[in-house]
């Protein structure tokens, strides 16, 4: 989530902010020099095993008045989905009045927290009369067994329950994310959370996978093409994890509830928020945010050559297919001879797979460029 809050949390005063990812200490003694399915198993390991403080739903709700808080305005609450809007709620625009130095959509005053019912006349004061309520970014009933609200549990855990406009809320209902544009909407009978959000909920979504793997998989609350390495991982969050990094917000958040010395701190964070390029390292996709370049870890740990496959190789058709559980900017194709024969910008590949056509009888180079990655392979077309 960036844009506009990051700008506002940047840009405040006497805030102190938690460095590029988690202190040292919380990943002490971690074995970095792994990656896939073990990598992912031990980091679930470490937030499963750190998460010694089990909050109530009530709790939660109050820990959101702290962990979702206005930094510039501690009496208010930021809102997910939320925008710049001179009304307060989506219904009955037309019987709105407007308050022209209102940002509505963004932030609600944190005491008014309530079910509450669409607001269908125009409120006398901004962030007094609109309300928020508790939104379960996965939804109660997507999850299997559903998420159980009354008891400490996935659906009391407050590294994915967020502060909401309520009416925004129920518009969302247990609708399942996908992906869309602009501002957060209902697309296709589907749930987009909007450009400046989409990040976030992608980190909140890996979480829960992590620390409760049988309820709250992936595949259950996105709409997506799997990751080949894991079928209960969608590439649309891999791609919202890449395309919006971690703003200042999500590091307040995380280091709040990472420490269980606070009063609603669960004392385990968020690994994906302290680094997104863990994801990359997991499960490929997008090459995310390396927040660790010199830390913890270097990209290079991540095996890019053996992400990328050719076949059939050598081939004899006029067509070849590339499998990549990567997203690459550029491939260039060619000759033995340095001449270049085809580049595709942007390529867009379909279930991890590329097709490449219109290559004469001859020996090629395939170089597949990331930023300040690149990997070549050869191909042989006979």
């Amino acid at each position: 989530m960036k844009k506009i809050i990051t700008l506002l949390l940047l840009n405040t005063l006497g805030i102190v902010f938690s460095q590029n990812g988690a202190p040292s200490s919380y990943y002490s003694g971690f074995n970095w020099n792994q990656s896939g399915i073990p990598l992912k198993t031990a980091l679930a390991t470490k937030i499963t095993s750190t998460h010694t403080k089990l909050l109530t739903y009530s709790q939660a709700e109050n820990a959101l008045r702290i962990t979702d808080a206005d930094p510039t305005d501690t009496q208010n609450v930021f809102l997910i989905y939320g925008f710049s809007s001179s009304i307060c709620t989506y219904t009955n625009e037309s019987d709105f009045g407007t308050f022209p130095n209102w940002i509505e959509h963004r932030k609600r005053n944190k005491n008014a927290d309530q079910p509450g019912t669409p607001v269908t006349t125009p409120p006398t004061s901004p962030l007094t009369e609109c309300v928020w309520n508790r939104e379960h970014t996965y939804p109660v009933s997507l999850a299997t067994p559903t998420l159980d609200t009354g008891i400490p549990s996935a659906g009391t855990d407050a590294h994915h329950l967020r502060t909401a406009d309520a009416d925004r809320n129920a518009l969302r209902s247990n609708r399942k994310f996908a992906s869309g544009s602009g501002n957060s909407s209902v697309v296709s009978s589907n749930w987009y959370p909007g450009d400046e959000w989409k990040g976030d909920i992608a980190r909140m979504m890996m979480y829960l996978y992590l620390r409760y793997p049988t309820q709250c998989k992936p595949t259950g609350v996105g709409i997506g093409t799997v990751v080949a390495s894991d079928t209960n991982m969608i590439q649309l969050f891999l791609q919202w994890n890449a395309e919006d990094p971690v703003s200042p917000y999500e590091d307040i958040r995380n280091t709040y509830l990472g420490n269980a010395s606070n009063q609603y701190g669960q004392g385990n964070r968020n690994p994906f928020i302290d680094n997104p390029y863990l994801a990359t390292l997991i499960w490929g996709g997008p090459v995310a945010q390396n927040r660790w370049p010199n830390i913890y870890l270097d990209t290079n740990t991540f095996d890019y050559a053996n992400a990328v496959s050719i076949y059939p190789n050598p081939t004899t058709a006029d067509k070849t297919t590339i499998s990549s559980t990567i997203g690459w900017k550029e491939i260039n194709i060619y000759t033995v001879n340095g001449q270049l024969v085809q580049r595709i910008i942007a390529p867009k590949f379909t279930s991890n797979e590329l097709n490449i056509y219109n290559l004469t009888k001859g020996f090629y180079l395939i170089r597949l460029q990331n930023e300040n990655i690149s990997v070549t392979k050869k191909l042989i077309v006979n």
